[in-house]
């Protein structure tokens, strides 16, 4: 099965600058090791991704190609190398990830705090894409004070699918508890979400998920074409159309998120600074 999505080779100025200066300084972004799609785009918008607490997660989602266990220990350097790297490149954006750490007293929540708490001395936005800590109130609590701008989880998939396609210890229902308890927590909160189609869903079912995110107060959606990685994840059921994409951003706006960005390529953090500045306006 081809994939039917074209897209265009990075290119830029601003793009061959960050890219020559990261190499120099043996620094990376998630944006390059995913080899994502936005790539020029984002850095060229002035955003970049960075996935901290090691390269190997303690969960195995059948979805992503990111290494699963071998769980090495964690690097009390990271939070100055995100800094240098934010900086380095110019940001005025920085998205701030993670693999899980369920290895780690704490899920690695306290590390994952003091990255942000740093990156912050930039004065520029950060958002925050974080995994759901077990949904230990208390760790949730660390990212929720470290004060980022937004703070994303992703839901992934519709309920049905969520056993097939997530980790064991990674529940629809916990998922949504995490979301709800940010919102519940920090009245002013930006939250967000994604959902990945071409698994075997519904629209009904994708439909369903959205309004249980807007239900736990989510207010940004991305909706993305899940493409599998290497032979070793899920197949790829379907390669959904560009209206179906259309579809669901229409439905997004009628259930009630103020922003909303689907399309075959999308990823979470794709346009995130425009969902950012649409919810600062809103709030204000």
């Amino acid at each position: 099965m081809r994939v039917p999505y074209k897209v265009k080779l990075p290119t830029g100025e601003r793009y061959t600058f960050i890219k020559n200066t990261l190499a120099t300084r043996d620094l990376y972004t998630v944006c390059e090791e995913a080899h994502c799609p936005n790539i020029s785009e984002c850095w060229e918008s002035g955003t970049a991704t960075f996935m901290i607490l090691g390269s190997n997660c303690s969960r195995g989602c059948r979805f992503c190609a990111v290494t699963h266990g071998g769980m090495l220990p964690l690097d009390p350097m990271e939070p100055e190398k995100v800094y240098e790297s934010a900086k380095l490149m110019g940001l005025d954006y920085v998205v701030i990830t993670s693999v899980d750490r369920d290895d780690l007293p704490d899920k690695g929540s306290s590390a994952f705090a003091a990255v942000v708490n740093k990156v912050r001395e930039l004065k520029i936005k950060i958002e925050v894409l974080i995994p759901d800590f077990s949904g230990n109130h208390e760790d949730i609590d660390k990212i929720i004070k470290s004060g980022p701008d937004v703070i994303a989880h992703n839901i992934e998939t519709v309920r049905r699918l969520t056993p097939s396609v997530r980790d064991p210890r990674a529940g629809y229902d916990q998922s949504l508890g995490v979301l709800k308890y940010i919102k519940e927590h920090d009245k002013n909160a930006i939250t967000k979400s994604s959902i990945m189609i071409g698994l075997g869903e519904t629209d009904e079912e994708v439909i369903e998920a959205m309004r249980d995110l807007r239900e736990a107060g989510v207010e940004i959606l991305t909706v993305g074409q899940y493409l599998r990685p290497t032979k070793k994840q899920l197949e790829v059921e379907e390669y959904s159309s560009l209206e179906r994409f259309k579809l669901f951003e229409e439905k997004g706006y009628e259930i009630g998120f103020s922003f909303v960005a689907s399309g075959p390529l999308v990823r979470t953090s794709y346009r995130a600074a425009e969902g950012y500045i649409k919810m600062r306006d809103k709030h204000d």
